[in-house]
C-alpha cells in the first residue's frame, strides 16, 4: 500500500498541474437533456409514424414531420422558452445528438444492404448507371445555373460566387439513399425491380455526389481547384468498391463463417456485422468518402454469406426501425426554421430552388430511364424517388455553412428543400408505382421469393450429417447428394468420438489408430455417396466429447439448418426406436432433423460401400400437415435431380357407423377434403420441379393401406413428415410412423421439426 500511494502521489499531483488534460465524464445536465431529447423525438417521431400508416402513407413521413414540429417551426413559436430549454443551441450538446443521428443513418444502409440483390443489380447495372448519370449531370448544371443567376442577399461572401455555384449544384445533385430506403421499405417494394434500381441508382448517385462535395469542399477551402483531390476521391472510390466486392466478400464469408463455428448465435452474427460495417464506414471516411457507403457495401456483403441468418438481419432491422431510424429522421427536422421562410424574397426564391430542384431531378432520372429503357411510369417512379434529398443534403448544407459558403437565409431554403422533396418522395412513388405494369418475369421471381420464404426445404443452408459408416447413413447421404444439386447449401460430415479410453497407454495408443482408420474411412464413404456440385461447400471433421450423442449435438447447435441422420445398423434396444445415440439427437436437436433407414441387406463390416440406389418412385403419405409439407417439399427437391416420380397419398375412412349421422355416411364429403388437401400438396412440389401424382387410398388401418400401396406400386423410398411426442427414453412419432418405419420393404425418411 505504501509503494502504491509513492505512485499515485506524484500522478494525482501532475493531474492537478494539467488541470485541464483530465478528460472529464459527460456532464449530468448534458446526459439528461440527451435522455429527454431521445425519449421526445421518438414520440413524436413514432406517433406521427403510425399516424400515417393508419392514412395509407410511409411512416418516414410522419418521422420526417416531427422534427419540424419540434424544432424552431411549432414548438420554438408557440414555447420558445421550453423549446430552447430542451434543445438549446449548444454545439457539445447537437454533437451529441448528431452522433445517435449517424448510427440512424449507418443502420439503415446496413439492413437496405442486406435487402438489396447483388445479382439483379448487376442485371440492371447499365439501367441504373445511366439513371445516376442523369440524375447528377442535369441537376449539377441547373444547379449551377440557379447559383449564379441568384441574389448577391443569399451569398455569404459575393465575391466567391463560383464556389457558391458549385455547392448549390452540387446539393441539387445529391439523393438521400436512406430516405428513399425507408420508403421503398414502408411501401414494401424494396424486393422489386424498380426498387432494386432505385437503391443501385441512389447509392451510385450519392457516391459521385459525395466526391463532387469533396472537390467543391476542397475549393471553398483552398480557394482554387485541387486535381489532387479530385484524383484521391474518385480513385479512393473506384479501389474500395473493387476490393470490396472481389477479396472483401471471400473476406467477410470467412469472417461469419468463423465467428458461426466457434461462438454461434444471433447475437454473435449481429455483433460481427456490426464491427464490421462500422469499420468500413470509417474506413470509407477516411478515405474522403462518404461513410454511408462504407456500411451500405458490407449490408450487402453480409446479406450475400449463407452464415448470416435471417433471424439476426430482421432483429437488425426492427431495432433499427423502432429506435435508430425514426430518430435520425426527426432529428434531420430539427433545424428547420419554415418561419425564416415567411419573409416575401426568401419564399419566392426558396420556392424557385425548390421548383429548380425537382425538375432537375426528375428529368435528369426520366431522361436516364428512358435511355436505359425503362417505361414512361417508371421513368417518373425513378423520378419521384431520386428526388428525395433528406438529411444527406442537409449534411451538405451544414458543409457550407460551416465554410462560409452559405448564409443562414440560403441554408434554410436548401433545408426546406431537403425535407419537402423527402416529404413528396413518397405518394408520388406511390402513385406513379401504381400505373407501371409488372412484368411476368417480375411477378414470378416475386411469386417465387413468396414462396420461397414459407419453404421448409429452401430454407435449410447448412447441413450436418454425422457418420459412422454403414448403409443407412450411406443412402442418407445419397440424398444430401441429391438436394445439393438443387439448392446451394453447405455440408458437414462429423465423425463423433467418445473420450472413453482404455487403461494402458499402449492400448490406448493402439484404439487412436484404429478410431483414426474409421473416422477416415466414414467420412469418406459419406463424401464419395453425396457426389456433390462442384461449387458445395464440404467440411469434414473428427470431435470428440463425453459421448457420442452429445458431440453431435455441440455441433448441431453451431446454426446447422438440418441433421441427417441414419438409423441403428445394430438390432436396436428395445426402449429406442432407432438406437440410443440417434434418438437422443433427434430429441433434442435444436433443428430439422431427417433420419433414414435404408432396409438394405446387412453387409459384414460395419463400413461396406452401397451402390447408388436408383429412385423412380417416391411415396409421400399427408395428413395436410406442415410436417407434411415438409416431406412433399423434401421428395420433390430429390425427384426434381432425379428423375423420380413423387406419390402423395391420403387415406380416407369412415368412423364407425354409431358415431355418425345419417347424411353424414357418404364418402364423397370426405374425399373432396382429401382431392383439395392432395392438389395443395401437389402444386408445392410440382412448383420445386417435380413429377407429382395424388391418389386417395381407402381403410380402416392407414399404415396398413400405405405399406401395401408402396409394395404394389414398387416404390423405391417412403418420406414421413412427423413431430415428436414426448417420450421418455425414446424417439415416438406415433404408431403409425413406427409401424411404417419397421414394416416397410423399401428405404424410409422420417423428417421432423422441433
Amino acid at each position: 500500500m505504501q509503494n502504491l500511494s509513492l505512485i499515485l502521489v506524484p500522478v494525482l499531483a501532475a493531474q492537478k498541474v494539467v488541470g485541464d488534460g483530465v478528460i472529464k465524464p459527460l456532464g449530468h445536465h448534458e446526459l439528461l437533456l440527451v435522455l429527454v431529447q431521445l425519449s421526445l423525438l421518438l414520440l413524436v417521431a413514432r406517433g406521427l409514424g403510425e399516424l400515417m400508416r393508419r392514412i395509407n402513407l410511409p411512416p418516414v413521413v410522419g418521422e420526417l414531420l416531427a422534427g419540424v414540429l419540434l424544432g424552431p417551426s411549432l414548438f420554438g413559436l408557440l414555447l420558445p422558452d421550453l423549446q430552447a430549454l430542451i434543445f438549446p443551441k449548444s454545439q457539445e450538446q447537437s454533437n451529441l445528438l448528431s452522433v445517435i443521428s449517424w448510427l440512424g443513418v449507418l443502420f439503415l444502409l446496413i439492413v437496405t444492404g442486406l435487402e438489396t440483390d447483388l445479382k439483379l443489380i448487376l442485371r440492371k447495372g447499365k439501367t441504373a448507371l445511366l439513371i445516376s448519370l442523369g440524375g447528377i449531370i442535369i441537376p449539377f448544371i441547373t444547379g449551377f445555373g440557379l447559383g449564379w443567376l441568384l441574389p448577391d442577399s443569399f451569398l455569404a461572401n459575393p465575391e466567391k460566387r463560383l464556389v457558391f455555384s458549385l455547392f448549390i449544384a452540387t446539393a441539387m445533385s445529391i439523393s438521400a439513399v436512406p430516405v428513399i430506403a425507408k420508403v421503398l421499405m414502408d411501401l414494401n417494394l424494396i424486393r422489386r425491380d424498380i426498387g432494386q434500381v432505385t437503391l443501385a441508382a441512389g447509392m451510385t448517385d450519392d457516391t459521385i455526389g459525395w466526391i463532387l462535395l469533396s472537390v467543391v469542399s476542397g475549393l471553398a477551402s483552398s480557394g482554387k481547384f485541387d486535381f489532387g483531390t479530385i484524383f484521391h476521391s474518385v480513385s479512393a472510390a473506384i479501389l474500395f468498391l473493387a476490393i470490396a466486392f472481389t477479396i472483401g466478400r471471400t473476406i467477410v464469408d470467412q469472417i461469419l463463417r468463423w465467428v458461426d463455428d466457434y461462438v454461434g448465435g444471433i447475437a454473435a452474427s449481429i455483433s460481427v456485422v456490426l464491427i464490421l460495417s462500422l469499420s468500413a464506414a470509417a474506413l470509407t471516411h477516411a478515405l474522403g468518402l462518404e461513410a454511408a457507403l462504407g456500411a451500405f457495401v458490407l449490408g450487402i456483403l453480409a446479406g450475400q454469406s449463407r452464415r448470416f441468418s435471417n433471424e439476426a438481419g430482421h432483429m437488425l432491422e426492427v431495432f433499427t426501425a423502432a429506435f435508430l431510424a425514426p430518430i435520425f429522421f426527426a432529428s434531420a427536422g430539427l433545424k428547420v426554421n419554415l418561419l425564416t421562410l415567411l419573409v416575401p424574397q426568401t419564399l419566392i426564391f426558396g420556392l424557385i430552388v425548390l421548383a429548380v430542384a425537382c425538375v432537375g431531378k426528375f428529368t435528369g432520372a426520366y431522361i436516364g430511364s428512358r435511355v436505359g429503357g425503362l417505361s414512361h411510369w417508371e421513368g417518373l417512379a425513378m423520378g419521384s424517388g431520386m428526388n428525395a434529398r433528406g438529411a444527406m443534403e442537409i449534411v451538405v448544407a451544414t458543409i457550407g455553412l460551416s465554410l462560409g459558403v452559405l448564409n443562414p437565409q440560403m441554408y434554410s431554403i436548401i433545408v426546406m428543400v431537403a425535407i419537402v422533396t423527402s416529404l413528396m418522395a413518397p405518394p408520388l412513388l406511390r402513385w406513379s408505382l401504381s400505373k407501371v405494369v409488372m412484368s411476368e418475369e417480375e411477378a414470378r421471381r416475386l411469386e417465387q421469393e413468396e414462396q420461397d420464404s414459407r419453404s421448409f426445404i429452401k430454407q435449410i443452408q447448412r447441413v450436418l450429417i454425422p457418420t459412422s459408416g454403414g448403409p443407412n447413413i450411406q443412402l442418407a447421404a445419397q440424398l444430401v447428394g441429391y438436394m445439393a444439386h438443387q439448392n446451394s447449401i453447405e455440408v458437414t460430415s462429423l465423425y463423433a468420438l467418445s473420450d472413453k479410453q482404455p487403461q494402458s497407454k499402449a492400448r490406448r495408443t493402439e484404439a487412436t489408430q484404429v478410431k483414426d482408420t474409421a473416422a477416415e474411412q466414414a467420412l469418406a464413404s459419406v463424401t464419395e455417396e453425396m457426389r456433390l456440385p462442384a461449387d458445395t461447400t464440404l467440411q469434414t471433421k473428427t470431435e470428440s466429447g463425453r459421448n457420442k450423442a452429445q458431440v453431435i449435438l455441440n455441433e448441431a447447435n453451431k446454426n446447422y439448418d438440418l441433421i441427417v441422420l441414419g438409423a441403428s445398423e445394430q438390432i436396436r434396444p428395445q426402449k429406442a426406436l432407432f438406437n440410443l445415440l440417434v434418438d437422443r439427437v433427434v430429441q433434442e436437436a435444436p433443428c430439422a432433423t431427417m433420419v433414414v433407414k435404408s432396409h438394405l441387406p446387412q453387409s459384414k463390416g460395419e463400413i461396406c460401400k452401397i451402390p447408388q440406389q436408383q429412385l423412380k418412385k417416391i411415396l409421400v403419405p399427408t395428413v395436410g400437415t406442415e410436417y407434411s409439407k415438409n416431406a412433399v417439399e423434401m421428395a420433390s427437391t430429390i425427384a426434381a435431380q432425379t428423375g423420380a416420380l413423387v406419390m402423395i397419398v391420403n387415406v380416407i375412412n369412415l368412423p364407425q357407423v354409431e358415431y355418425i349421422l345419417y347424411e353424414q355416411r357418404s364418402l364423397n364429403p370426405v374425399k373432396e377434403i382429401a382431392h383439395d388437401l392432395l392438389e395443395q400438396q401437389a402444386a408445392i412440389g410440382r412448383n420445386l420441379g417435380a413429377d407429382v401424382k395424388t391418389y386417395i387410398l381407402q381403410g380402416t388401418s392407414p399404415e396398413r393401406e400405405i405399406l401395401k400401396f408402396a409394395q404394389t406400386q414398387e416404390v423405391d423410398l417412403i418420406l414421413l413428415g412427423s413431430s415428436i411426442r414426448m417420450v421418455t427414453g425414446r424417439v415416438f412419432f406415433g404408431h403409425r410412423v413406427d409401424a411404417i418405419l419397421s414394416k416397410a420393404h423399401c428405404p424410409v425418411a422420417v423428417i421432423t421439426v422441433p
